[in-house]
């Protein structure tokens, strides 16, 4: 698409986005987005692996012998803001009159059943004392006052700007658990977590990726925590953090697919989603990458399991890497005989690869190419959790366009609800994507892999949002787990529902995970 103004063109090299990747970007909403083509949901058995607590318990060793000498970092996208946590409380915020009317009133009204257990449940919230301490600083009479009024400051405190502003804080900073007397924060508590599977028992590599706006609170926590937590474990915390990077960024159009323009004239950019990350998840350079969303975290009584799956995670990628590194090393001096093709092929389809039954009867070159071709990518074992009515995206198999099918994680915004047969698969998952990946980005040399050569791209998203009341066609990169990931060796493990206890709405915080 022609019409770039020479302010557009700064705007592109001011982002680094260079205009075939923009002309790229603008193809794809002119073409749009194939849905994806379910052939079956992966289940126990055929796709997902399950782990008795022995074969858990084996690869958990595996992974603690392996420790030593390899580079570990937890990788945690940290960049959400907390406002959809407290979405209940906003609308009771600005939808609440208390002058007007009783909270009781407001209820039968609005039916929002969040902010009622919300109050039922305020004093066992971590930031209690907290919002307690600035309420009775700045309203000192709030005991005489009626309940309707108190609810009412209660609300504006934890979420406004001249209170503790919670609303529009990074997730990762707000008090989430109690330990004691002490407050800890998810970003603390991944710390906790480093120490225990992703450490060497000298040093804990972190990598957060955050917002920009946010960096000065995160480096105020970093300073506050790390000496205190590198004297309590007696270990070095390496802590790094990087910004979805403007190069990422994708243009947005107009329901015609012209470009859309601000109100300045401007061509408007927009985040493209977690898929973003990977241009950052590339930039680590570690032999076993975990990655773990930032407010997947629970307090010290139930780690124990979580740190367990984790470490069993790892172990089934060691052996598996293991076993694919000695094969491409004995490709490579010429020490496959041919009646070792056979156990090779069926090793390939052990972890999910896709061998069509014409190759056992290629020559061994052949089948050679094909197998070094095959293995020589990124590996990733992914928790899947029994599917317990969590939204998320699932385990399926797919066909691909050149028939083959492949191991994908899918959102049910990439399928075609409209396809009765496809909605049916779709709702046959037994399992659901929990984002708990143990990743190898490093080739059998030692080299580390180029991650934007495995994506595919047919698996972004087109969204329709609106700007200043106009509508606009926005474009997010494959997802980080789901297309971005399309073309690693993928291999589902799956782990039980206790290592899954994300907070997703401020009510979250009232489970036995995070009550101390």
């Amino acid at each position: 698409m022609n019409g770039l103004t020479e302010k557009d063109q700064q705007l592109l090299i001011k982002k680094g986005i260079t205009e075939a990747m923009l002309n790229a970007q603008v193809a794809q909403f002119k073409q749009g987005v194939p849905p994806i083509q379910l052939y079956k949901a992966a289940v126990i058995g055929n796709g997902i692996i399950p782990f008795t607590k022995e074969e858990a318990a084996k690869y958990a060793a595996i992974y603690q012998k392996r420790k030593k000498g390899n580079t570990i970092v937890k990788f945690v996208p940290a960049s959400g803001a907390a406002t959809r946590m407290f979405k209940s409380l906003f609308a009771f915020r600005d939808g609440f009159e208390p002058d007007r009317e009783s909270f009781v009133a407001y209820m039968q009204r609005t039916g929002n059943k969040e902010v009622k257990a919300f109050f039922e449940g305020l004093e066992r919230f971590a930031f209690y004392p907290i919002l307690k301490a600035v309420i009775d600083k700045h309203h000192p009479d709030f005991s005489s006052l009626n309940e309707d009024i108190q609810k009412h400051i209660i609300i504006n405190t934890l979420l406004n700007e001249d209170g503790l502003n919670y609303g529009n804080m990074p997730k990762g900073l707000l008090p989430f658990h109690k330990h004691s007397e002490k407050i800890a924060t998810p970003f603390e508590e991944h710390f906790r977590e480093a120490v225990l599977y992703a450490s060497d028992d000298e040093i804990a590599n972190l990598h957060f990726t955050i917002t920009e706006q946010h960096t000065d609170a995160f480096y105020k926590e970093l300073n506050h925590i790390k000496p205190i937590l590198e004297e309590r474990y007696n270990i070095q915390f390496n802590v790094s953090f990087s910004y979805q990077k403007p190069s990422t960024d994708t243009v947005s159009v107009t329901e015609e697919n012209e470009f859309f323009r601000d109100e300045e004239g401007n061509l408007l950019f927009r985040p493209a989603g977690h898929g973003a990350l990977l241009s950052n998840l590339n930039d680590i350079d570690a032999d076993i990458i975990f990655i773990k969303n930032i407010d997947n975290v629970v307090v010290k009584k139930y780690t124990d399991e979580t740190v367990f799956y984790k470490e069993a995670l790892a172990g089934k990628l060691c052996e598996v890497q293991d076993e694919i590194f000695k094969i491409l090393h004995r490709i490579d001096n010429n020490k496959v005989k041919k009646k070792e093709v056979k156990h090779i092929l069926d090793f390939l389809k052990e972890i999910n690869i896709n061998v069509p039954d014409y190759l056992y009867k290629f020559r061994r070159q052949y089948a050679l190419e094909f197998i070094k071709e095959q293995l020589n990518r990124p590996i990733r074992v992914c928790g899947m959790v029994k599917n317990e009515g969590e939204p998320g995206g699932g385990p399926f198999w797919i066909r691909e366009t050149d028939g083959s099918y492949s191991l994908q994680i899918i959102e049910s915004a990439q399928v075609n609800m409209g396809d009765a047969k496809q909605k049916e698969i779709f709702s046959q998952a037994t399992h659901f994507n929990p984002v708990d990946l143990v990743c190898g980005t490093k080739n059998y040399k030692g080299e580390s892999f180029e991650l934007p050569n495995y994506v595919d791209h047919e698996q972004a998203f087109i969204t329709s949002k609106t700007y200043m009341g106009k509508p606009l066609k926005a474009l997010e990169l494959p997802g980080l787990w789901n297309g971005s990931m399309a073309n690693w060796i993928t291999l589902f493990v799956e782990v039980p529902i206790i290592t899954f206890n994300p907070v997703k709405v401020v009510n979250d915080l009232l489970k036995k995970t995070h009550q101390g």
